[in-house]
């Protein structure tokens, strides 16, 4: 297995990991559910949301790194 197919590997997986966090935060605005009252029904500790924050923007880091490393090719065929 080469260096490529690895940094490809951890490229995708961080990918899945973004969507998978980003859908996972809790939305910052109450929408339609502030109508009826049931805007606290979900609502998170603090210290879960500082955690997920810091885990998405540590797989961000690591996409966009890996993003730059793959298309600039800087690695040997």
């Amino acid at each position: 297995m080469s260096l490529t197919a690895v940094l490809q590997i951890i490229w995708s997986l961080s990918a899945l990991g973004l969507i998978v966090l980003v859908l996972l935060h809790s939305p910052k605005g109450d929408g339609l559910g502030g109508l009826g009252g049931q805007a606290q029904l979900f609502t998170s500790t603090k210290s879960a949301e500082t955690t997920l924050n810091r885990v998405t923007w540590a797989l961000t880091a690591i996409f966009m790194g890996m993003t730059v490393i793959l298309s600039s090719n800087w690695l040997p065929k």
